[in-house]
């Protein structure tokens, strides 16, 4: 196991911006797709890159459709396979404009993207190539999406539509944002009870995923730090992952900062090394025994720092120590 704080030793540098990190379901092998095109496999535990081919596009997001095999989604409205084993590539699919997320259901064996030709669209794994078992128009561009059980929540525009994966018939709810700004990521409990929105000035929102017991979820925060002023800064958050055994999640940042919470309390556990660039993405892995940090830029802002990209790797462990220190108390909610 890597020590805390340590990197990747990839055999070449990833030479443009990281959109998105996946642990596998059942190992410590990570995927890592970027704005350079290429889709990357490393086997954490060993520190060495297992898979990398290349695509014509940017690669805007990445799932695993099993140990054996992942996706991609492309700039150039492409979704590609990945077969592990006989290290292949094959065409699934296109959008008619930039797919920006997709996920896979092991529930129902049917993968989702979505874009920004304003579609969600549903793959049929069980076919040879894949094939489009269903098309939704939405009416505006989907910047995210994420799995609870049988449930699709997506983030479609300033709404948030959920959709029941075993009928496509309509949306079970649609409701307006919480958030007063542009929702950047949308990410589901580990129990899959409820799901988590950030946005970009920096907060979260808490919803539960059954409208009855909403009141009881429902909390609006911040997460970036205290300035020196006392003020809050509006900085766009990135990435949200829960932890698959703990009632804890992390949140990522524009300005490096990875701030861990109580999902009950609703308050700040603690707060992780400030990394070099923004955090754009992060994982953890099936054990929730390490965490897997992407720090780069983003593309979002002009002044953001672009230092070469690179994967951090943080032992719960160590970020449970953390937690514990005196000046990384927990603090009430921010909102």
């Amino acid at each position: 196991m890597m020590l805390e704080g340590s990197t990747l030793a990839p055999v070449e540098s990833i030479l443009d911006a990281i959109s998105r990190i996946r642990f596998a379901p059942q190992t410590n092998d990570l995927l890592v797709a970027s704005w350079d095109g290429i889709i990357r496999l490393y086997d954490v535990d060993r520190d060495v890159l297992r898979f990398k081919t290349s695509s014509n596009g940017a690669l805007l997001d990445c799932c695993f459709e099993d140990e054996r095999a992942a996706l991609s989604a492309s700039s150039d409205g492409c979704i590609q396979r990945y077969d592990f084993s006989s290290e292949s590539q094959n065409l699934v699919g296109n959008h008619d404009d930039s797919v920006t997320c997709i996920d896979h259901s092991k529930e129902t064996g049917q993968f989702i993207s979505a874009g920004l030709d304003k579609k969600l669209m549903f793959w049929d794994m069980h076919m040879k190539n894949g094939s489009t078992r269903c098309t939704k128009e939405v009416d505006s561009n989907v910047w995210s999406l994420s799995l609870c059980h049988f449930y699709l929540i997506a983030a479609v525009g300033n709404m948030i539509s959920t959709y029941d994966l075993r009928n496509l018939s309509g949306t079970v709810q649609m409701k307006k944002s919480p958030m007063n700004y542009q929702i950047t990521c949308v990410r589901s409990f580990s129990d899959k009870e409820g799901y988590a929105i950030g946005s970009v000035d920096g907060c979260v929102a808490l919803e539960h995923l059954d409208p009855s017991k909403s009141s009881e979820m429902r909390c609006i925060f911040r997460c970036h730090p205290k300035s020196r002023s006392g003020r809050y800064n509006m900085v766009a958050l990135n990435d949200i992952a829960f932890h698959p055994c703990s009632k804890t999640f992390v949140t990522g940042d524009n300005e490096g900062y990875a701030i861990v919470w109580d999902l009950q309390s609703k308050k700040r556990l603690c707060e992780l090394q400030r990394y070099p660039s923004s955090v754009s993405s992060l994982s953890y892995n099936h054990s929730g025994e390490i965490l897997a940090i992407s720090s780069s830029y983003t593309y979002q802002e002009a002044n953001e720092v672009e230092e070469p990209p690179q994967i951090f790797i943080s032992s719960m462990e160590n970020i449970v120590k953390q937690s514990c220190l005196p000046n990384m108390s927990a603090e009430e909610p921010m909102l």
